[in-house]
């Protein structure tokens, strides 16, 4: 299973590099979004530090949907997903590996950018640290989920409208204790207790959403 997990894992890094241009797209729209609002909402500071946690984490689920409906087109396309389930590999580790990569190319630099935002809307030091913290835990969950919206619309037409329908509602939790756990640092209080809820959304989406890809994979391509 962990030889099945780095090859997938990897194959997909390899040819995510072949499409430089097209993999960097998330965090264009990332960057480029945020930096927007300043200019449309005015250069008072408080005002900024106030939108900066949601407009984050907003930005970041977007530019995740934006790229994860990508996820399974391509092998989908070119026969490579029916030959890897065929195989008679568990579809679970495969779904799990193309997950973590989608989040190794996508999440990961969006958590790269997010200082960017931070000096964009003058977030203090600690608001900003955890902005960075709530989305690492929280930008898998946005993959895990966006996998499994993508394996159910996997050749439908208006699959990315589909997508965002499907997906959007499940990532509220997500969104709303991400920008709860800086909201309460710029409140002086402890952001524990939604790093934990996040955490917990982590480990139950990790759990939980590779096998609902798996077996809607499956239906896909029946």
């Amino acid at each position: 299973m962990r030889d099945l997990f780095l090859a997938v894992y990897l194959r997909d890094l390899r040819l995510a590099l072949r499409r430089r241009v097209e993999t960097l797209m998330p965090v264009a729209f990332f960057v480029v979004t945020a930096s927007l609002f300043p200019l449309g909402v005015g250069p008072e500071p408080q005002v900024l530090r106030q939108l900066a946690p949601g407009l984050a984490w907003v930005c970041a689920l977007l530019a995740a949907m934006l790229s994860v409906s990508q996820l399974f087109a391509s092998d989908f396309a070119d026969g490579s997903l029916e030959q890897m389930l065929l195989t008679g590999r568990s579809a679970v580790v495969i779904a799990a590996a193309k997950s973590a990569a989608h989040w190794t190319l996508s999440g990961l630099p969006l958590i790269a950018a997010a200082p960017l935002l931070g000096l964009l809307f003058d977030m203090h030091r600690d608001a900003l640290g955890a902005l960075l913290v709530s989305l690492l835990l929280g930008t898998p969950v946005l993959s895990l989920l966006g996998a499994v919206g993508a394996a159910l619309t996997l050749g439908l037409r208006s699959a990315g409208v589909l997508l965002l329908l499907l997906v959007l509602p499940l990532t509220i939790p997500a969104l709303i204790f991400g920008t709860g756990a800086v909201a309460a640092v710029d409140a002086g209080l402890s952001p524990g207790g939604h790093f934990s809820i996040l955490g917990a959304l982590l480990i139950l989406t990790a759990l939980t959403a590779p096998v609902a890809t798996a077996a809607a994979l499956r239906i896909s391509l029946e």
